[in-house]
Parts: C-alpha cells; structure tokens; sequence
C-alpha cells in the first residue's frame, strides 16, 4: 500500500485578517515541505478565520478572500513550495456575488476550500451539510455544494470535506463509492464539554463507511464567545486513531498514513449520492518515504484541565486579538474574582492583570485580606478605593433604601472600573458566573460591567471545581497555591448588606445549578424538573428567577462558551414574554 505523509496546520486565524492568515499557511507550507509532506491541509476558512458572519455579506469580504487566495497560491509558489498541494479554506462565491443572499439560480455564497499547486488553484469545492443549530446558523449565509473533488496524489484518491460534511455524511459516501484512499476533513468546530469525544466517535464511524482513513483537521484560538480546541487527529476505518494534535494550540501535525493505492475506475461516473465526483491528477507514481515518521499522540486532557484550557485560551485570544494591553477588574476576596483573577494571568501574564479592591462599609476583614492575599501569591497590579465616600455623597442627594443601595454600591464600582479603564485602556472583566448570570443575581451597570465575561458559562458548583483544581496543580508542580483557602471554603457572599449570604436569596448552588442545568441548558419544562426530584416551588421560583433576568442578559458581555447551551449565541429569547410553562405544570 502506498504510504502517504500528510501534514496538518491546526493554526489560529483571526477573522478578517486575510494578510496575517496567509502568512500562518505559508509558514506552515514551508515546514510541511522540509517534513516530506505529500499534502498539507489548513482549516476551515482558515484564510478568512471562522465565523465571519455577516462580513459574507459584504460582496468586498468575499471579493477580497477570492483575490487573497490566488495571490497565497502564488506566493507559495515563490516560497519555493509550489510542487506541494496545499488545502486552503476561504470564502467564496459561484460566479457572479449575487446581489442578495442565499441561492440564485443556483448561484451564492460558499464556505469553499481550494487545492493549490504550483501557483495555481486546481478546483474549489464547495461546503455540502450546514450546521444551522446552537451557536451556528450558516444557511443565513450560505448555499450548498454539489460536487465532490478527488486528488490523485502519489497514486493515492484523495477525497476532500469541511467540518458538517462529516456529521451529514453525503459526501462521506460520495467518497466510498469514488473508493478513496483518504478522505480530509477540515473544520473550525468550537469547543464544548464532550465534543471531542463525539467528534472522534461521528470519525470513526464514517471512517468505517468510507472504507478509508479519515484526517480530520480543527483550528484553534478564541474568537469572541467562541473558542476552538484544535486536537486534529487521524482515524483508520477500524477506529483507531492514527496519530493527534494537542488540544488549546497551534502545531503542524505530520503523519505517515497507509492508504490504498486508487483504482483503475472512472470516479467520475458515480452520482448515487445526489453528488457528482470529479477526479484532478497531480501525480501516479506510488507515494514512499524513506523513514517513517513515528506517529505524534498528544496526551488526554481531565475533564478539569481541558475546562480550564477553554477559558484561558478564548479569554487570552479575546485580549490579544482585539488589541488590549491589559485587564482590570474587581477583586473582592470571593470565589469568582479569585477564579477570574488566576485565569486572566494564566491567559495574559501576571504583569498585565490589574485588581481593585473597593470596599464599602459591608466589606468584611477577612475579604479585604484574602483579595490582598490573592493578588500578592499571583503577582497582579493591586489597589485599593474605597467606595463607601461616593455612596455616601450619592445618599445626600437622593433617598433611596433596601435593594437600590445594594445596587448602588455595585453600579459605584462599575463606574470606577469604567473611569479606570478609560484613563489606562485596560479591557474591564465582568467576573460573573452563569448560576448568576441565570437568576439576574447580578446588578446591571454594576458588577455585570465589562467588556468580556470570563466565566459568565461556567457555574458556582464548576467555579469551586476549577479553584480547587487550579490549586491542586500548583501544589503538583511545586508552585504556591494562587487562591487562598479561605476564599474556597467560606460561605458566599455579595457583602452588599450586613451579614448576607447567597443563600438568604438562592437555593444551595448543588440544587440550582441541577436546575439551571435542566432549564437552561437542556430546555426542559418546570414539570420535567419536578418530576426529577426537584421541589415544585423551588423550581417555580427559579424558573420565574431565570425568565425575569432575559433582559439583563441580552445587554451583559460576551464571555467563553463551555457548555452545550452557552447565553447570547446558543440560547436566544424573546424578552417580551408571559409563556411559563403549560397548564398543570410547576408555578
């Protein structure tokens, strides 16, 4: 059987910036090249960077990708690299930019990938299956292929696919009826908790149908609420994986696969699948190496560390892409700022994280010690203002009680962290959970102020999950623990009134977010909860908790999506709305 060497450029592209993603190709050009490579694929939209969203419905965006991918097959060539076929993916359109979106006369805009050589693009094919559900919504934007391209390279059939095109699995039979040797997938699929494991298990089953190997290719990098985890790998048809990428960051896979050699049929005559097929010859002669490469395995993450990873890498990406030199945010002494304060250094560097420390006359002893703690085991920039002047001068001019003076202290806080970020153009993180976030126990314009979420998908009962993971890693590793113990193990609280406590206000968080999990995230009715164990008038009242808070919601930061339904992309509401729940059912 031949051998063939593939080369895997698992890279982080940045939206729009086709100049810099051209660069990361032909960079990763040049390497597959020294490594031998026979083929070398980059991800989905990997020239444009993913998701473009409404910029392919600019005619200049889409104009620009296409000009931006002759002039990178080119300039390959002029690299020295023009003999190696190079998978490119871009924006493109079938003839004309039509003048409105979507299909006319079967004409519109395309999710595409071209096979480049020798300066030249050789065919573009177009994206089969869209994604239109969760965070993805590509049929707003783009009109579906109809005909799988084949390579012959070193006497190996190479049927090539992007990203849902595996999952619908068209094209995937399109390609055991062309009986190709391999079949490459590129993707720019965002991470969730347990997507890798389904993606490795939808691979090896259309691995199995296609009869042939599978290399399946993810970018990596954050991109807003997005983040992408990389961890390409390749899967023989009976499910073992040949070799894989590390997760959370950029490198060149390069692997040695056994395929079959192509056949002596016209691939161009099969069209059972609603897919014509299309075979470009680029070389006969059977692909060899001289010495084989030993296989690269990247190690399995924990549940706990690929969590962690997530975060630190889309709030890393966030900071870095979009130009800031530096975060400030509150640091409290509770759970979440603590939690948002070790994630922001992991993800940036210590010398560009700034905390403020800005007690009221509610702010207990031991919280201005533990923010003070914190911020010195870490190394961060740390201050102090005090708040309690300002709410005081606030307090003079207008009567206000209760609720509205908790809120005050939050809105005064947020106010400070906005001037400062205004005088030192620093990014302000909102340190909110998705517990909090869920049941609106958050003030608007105050706590819930910022440019980014960190943790806004990440629940209490995960928050303390990951600090006491995080804390275990640094004992692993001989480091200090960066949160203090305290902070993990006192009870929470806003400290916004004499002696509160979350709990005078919400359930324990074990039941909350078993509730939230089911409402939020998996949409079930108050009934369904119910009938799983849960209170009736506990689940009453936080489902009235958690529709009440949609406006607040829609106006609160982006921040990374960890789980299956994240807010803001995933899960869209109307804010009008007095449906709660059938008749008969909980509240």
């Amino acid at each position: 059987m031949p051998t063939l060497r593939i080369a895997l450029a698992q890279d982080n592209p940045v939206v729009g910036d086709l100049d810099r993603n051209a660069a990361l190709i032909r960079s990763a050009a040049t390497a597959a090249s020294a490594a031998g490579a026979h083929l070398l694929a980059t991800g989905e939209q990997s020239l444009t960077g993913y998701p473009v969203e409404d910029l392919a419905l600019r005619h200049s965006f889409v104009e620009a990708s296409r000009e931006r991918l002759v002039r990178l097959a080119e300039e390959i060539a002029e690299d020295g690299n023009g003999a190696l076929p190079v998978v490119v993916g871009y924006l493109d359109a079938d003839g004309p930019i039509p003048a409105s979106i979507g299909a006319v006369g079967g004409r519109g805009i395309r999710n595409a990938l071209a096979l480049i050589q020798d300066g030249t693009v050789l065919f573009r094919y177009y994206k089969r299956h869209f994604p239109n559900y969760g965070v993805f919504d590509e049929e707003r934007y783009f009109v579906p292929g109809h005909e799988l391209h084949l390579a012959r390279i070193g006497g190996v059939d190479v049927a090539f696919t992007i990203c849902e095109d595996l999952w619908g699995g068209v094209p995937i039979t399109a390609s055991a009826q062309a009986e190709a040797g391999l079949v490459v997938n590129i993707n720019a699929s965002p991470y969730e908790q347990g997507k890798q494991e389904r993606r490795l298990a939808v691979a090896r089953e259309r691995a199995a149908e296609a009869g042939a190997p599978i290399a399946y290719l993810n970018i990596v990098g954050g991109q807003d609420e997005l983040v992408f985890d990389g961890g390409s790998f390749v899967v023989a048809p009976d499910g073992k994986v040949l070799a894989s990428a590390r997760r959370f960051g950029s490198e060149l896979l390069v692997t040695d696969v056994e395929v079959a050699a192509a056949g002596s049929g016209d691939v161009a005559n099969h069209s059972a699948t609603a897919m014509s097929t299309s075979l470009h010859v680029l070389s006969t002669a059977p692909a060899t190496v001289q010495t084989r490469i030993e296989p690269p395995f990247a190690p399995e993450l924990d549940r706990l560390e690929e969590i962690w990873e997530a975060l630190r890498l889309g709030l890393g990406d966030y900071v870095r892409k979009n130009g800031f030199r530096s975060v400030i945010f509150g640091l409290s002494g509770g759970i979440d700022s603590a939690l948002t304060a070790v994630l922001a250094r992991d993800a940036i560097g210590a010398d560009k994280v700034h905390v403020v420390s800005m007690p009221s006359q509610y702010s207990s002893g031991h919280s201005l010690d533990d923010a003070a703690d914190l911020a010195r085991r870490c190394g961060l920039t740390y201050s102090v203002e005090a708040i309690q002047p300002i709410v005081d001068a606030y307090l003079s001019e207008v009567a206000v009680s209760g609720l509205a003076v908790e809120n005050l202290q939050a809105r005064v806080r947020g106010t400070l962290l906005m001037a400062l970020s205004n005088q030192h153009g620093h990014l302000v993180l909102a340190p909110g959970n998705k517990s909090e976030y869920a049941v609106g126990y958050s003030t608007i314009y105050g706590d819930a102020v910022g440019g980014f979420a960190p943790i806004k998908d990440v629940y209490k009962t995960l928050v303390y999950a990951l600090a006491t993971w995080r804390n275990e890693k640094a004992r692993s590793l001989g480091e200090t623990e960066p949160i203090p113990e305290n902070t993990i193990l006192k009870p929470p609280s806003a400290e916004l009134r004499p002696d509160q406590r979350d709990s005078d206000s919400l359930p324990d968080y074990e039941v909350l977010d078993g509730i939230l999990a089911g409402y939020v995230d998996g949409d079930a009715g108050r009934e369904d909860l119910v009938e799983l164990g849960y209170p009736a008038d506990v689940v009453r009242r936080v489902a009235g908790l958690v529709d009440n808070a949609e406006y607040k919601r829609r106006q609160s930061a982006p921040g990374t999506k960890i789980t299956v339904k994240s807010f803001g992309r995933d899960r869209r509401l109307p804010i009008t709305n007095r449906f709660r729940g059938r008749p008969g059912e909980a509240g």
